[in-house]
């Protein structure tokens, strides 16, 4: 049996065992249904409003979620498996430690994916069932481009959180740095970029400011989900800079392609340089 997936399915089965798959199904389902039906409560209206301000709502909500319960997911899967003593048992075994990192990308992958196709594919078809003349091809179209490019995003993290998990040395301190990564790349980036749009007027030429969009992934994500619906031009705070970016939405998608690429081979290299 290959390697690779024998990894996988024994992380899905450890998924399974924790009620990972389960409880990260129903978050999406509750949130993709709350937001469909009351994200424009605040307005005066309750009930479905349209596809584009379901999407831009659900993505919005994800960009801090979907990175959080990656990192949640993935940052012991190194450090764990070394203080437990099975890592060394592992590498006894006919196993490179490429096997092993892909047969966990592969396993924690597949429950961001099913997770991700349960609770938003859900919510979807609930959409679907319950409200009257709505674009069926519309919803499929939106509903599944949304979930490929939140799974893509959670890949980009799972990665990030290997790299971390393969330097450290105990779990305390992986989970540290996990959470230090969320807030870099969540909060704090959008927030230094904001400030350097709104401080930097008359210092220096705004035109590069665009293109530091694309060393975040999850502004990436965000410009992937917006730009579906020419929504961007109109966004607020740092992600008006998107519409000032001069690239098309397939090369945006290929930047976050790039990017679960390179934190890949990152936390391959630091588990390759891991002594157990």
């Amino acid at each position: 049996m290959n390697p690779i997936w024998t990894i996988a399915r024994k992380e899905l089965r450890d998924g399974l065992r924790n009620r990972w798959l389960l409880a990260i199904s129903l978050l999406f389902a509750v949130l993709a249904v709350g937001i469909a039906w009351f994200g424009a409560a605040a307005s005066g209206q309750v009930g479905f409003t349209s596809i584009p301000a379901t999407i831009a709502s659900l993505a919005s909500l994800a960009t801090f979620l979907m990175p959080l319960i990656a990192l949640l997911l993935a940052y012991d899967a190194i450090v764990g498996e070394d203080e437990g003593g099975t890592l060394l048992l592992l590498l006894t075994y006919p196993l490179g430690r490429g096997h092993i990192l892909l047969g966990k990308f592969l396993g924690h992958g597949l429950i961001l994916g099913l997770a991700t196709l349960i609770g938003f594919g859900g919510a979807a078809l609930a959409i679907g069932l319950l409200v009257d003349q709505v674009d069926i091809a519309l919803l499929a179209w939106a509903f599944g481009r949304f979930m490929l490019s939140s799974l893509l995003l959670g890949l980009v993290f799972l990665a990030l959180a290997y790299a971390l998990s393969a330097r450290v040395t105990e779990k305390s301190s992986a989970a540290g740095l996990a959470l230090g990564v969320w807030f870099l790349f969540v909060l704090v980036f959008d927030l230094v970029l904001l400030a350097l749009l709104v401080l930097g007027q008359g210092r220096f030429d705004p035109e590069w400011l665009p293109w530091l969009l694309l060393f975040n992934p999850a502004d990436l994500y965000r410009l992937i989900n917006l730009s579906g619906f020419d929504a961007v031009g109109s966004g607020m705070g740092v992600m008006s800079l998107g519409s000032e970016l001069p690239l098309g939405n397939t090369l945006l998608w290929l930047a976050l392609v790039a990017w679960a690429g390179a934190a890949l081979a990152l936390a391959g290299r630091s588990f390759a340089r891991r002594q157990v």
